[in-house]
């Protein structure tokens, strides 16, 4: 114990007993070490902070609140999008609303509706054969088309970075999947901080050295409201077999998460991002991997089916 009061929390990754304030002053502790460490933000950076009203980006969103009250020359502002999915996206939006609110922080949101024309719903039944099944799941369809509707945002905002929510779990499993899948592109741009692309507002990840299981305490002990309902697409995720696996392993052997990290950035730090060749899509003229980028084809496969 630091501070001889009542212990709250322990870790079992570190040994530590701590006091929720002692807790809560270790995790804010953690983000600004990360942030300082990647030199993700600047005394006078625009941020757009990426909001679903989820704990994670909520929780982001009070802490950087909470830090940008010492750098008077920066600037938040939130960014939501609204992908179209009936009975879940509804009640995170008001609970986006009043924390913004709350917090007196300016937000834009946009929408899949206005961008590409139809709800993440709609494209997943058109995308939907007779039989209920399709090629991809629901969640690649959201995550390529969300990390464009940000982009859209961020570059509306005129932001000079996008603060994303990704805490330590999800870092752990991405790098994981990009694994077991041999997506060596995706394993080797998954970094804390993307360079400068043209048309692309870079993103950083200032809870990626926070476990899940802290954001979660973090908010409860701070009084922290937000979105606990599920996604109803989430169990066809394939980073729910991934999160098991590893989060069984963190319980036999705590540490296993941050183990995973650290060793992803040493390998990622032995090869340059100026070697990953970033092309610009034939199409939209987006940043993209190759001729064309990940959202043109899958919006083409979606309206041939139409």
């Amino acid at each position: 114990m630091r501070c001889g009061r009542e212990a709250a929390v322990y870790r079992p990754y570190s040994g530590e007993m701590l006091c929720r304030s002692c807790f809560t002053e270790s995790v804010e502790n953690k983000i600004r070490r990360t942030i300082s460490r990647y030199k993700m933000l600047q005394p006078d950076s625009r941020i757009a902070v990426a909001v679903s009203g989820g704990k994670d980006s909520t929780v982001l969103l009070h802490v950087l609140a909470k830090l940008e009250k010492r750098f008077p020359k920066s600037e938040l502002i939130a960014i939501t999008v609204d992908e179209g999915i009936e009975g879940y996206r509804n009640e995170s939006l008001g609970i986006v609303k009043e924390t913004v609110r709350r917090l007196q922080v300016p937000w834009l949101k946009n929408s899949f509706k206005e961008l590409f024309g139809m709800t993440l719903d709609e494209i997943i039944r058109v995308a939907s054969n007779t039989l209920g099944e399709r090629r991809l799941g629901a969640c690649t369809y959201c995550g390529v088309l969300r990390r464009r509707a940000i982009n859209t945002l961020a570059v509306e905002a005129g932001a000079d970075v996008v603060a994303t929510a990704h805490n330590l779990d999800d870092e752990a499993q991405t790098i994981l999947m990009n694994i077991l899948k041999g997506d060596l592109i995706r394993f080797l741009r998954n970094r804390p901080t993307r360079k400068n692309v043209e048309g692309f507002v870079p993103r950083v990840k200032p809870l990626r050295e926070i476990p899940e299981e802290e954001i979660v305490l973090y908010a409860y002990f701070n009084r922290i409201n937000y979105h606990e309902t599920p996604c109803p697409y989430h169990t066809e995720a394939y980073r729910d077999d991934v999160r098991a696996f590893i989060n069984m392993m963190e319980t036999r052997r705590p540490g296993t998460k941050y183990d995973i990290v650290r060793v992803h950035e040493k390998l990622v730090n032995l090869i340059s991002e100026e070697e990953i060749k970033i092309a610009t899509c034939v199409k939209c003229g987006q940043p993209a991997s190759g001729e064309k980028c990940k959202v043109c084809q899958l919006l083409e496969e979606v309206i041939n089916k139409l």
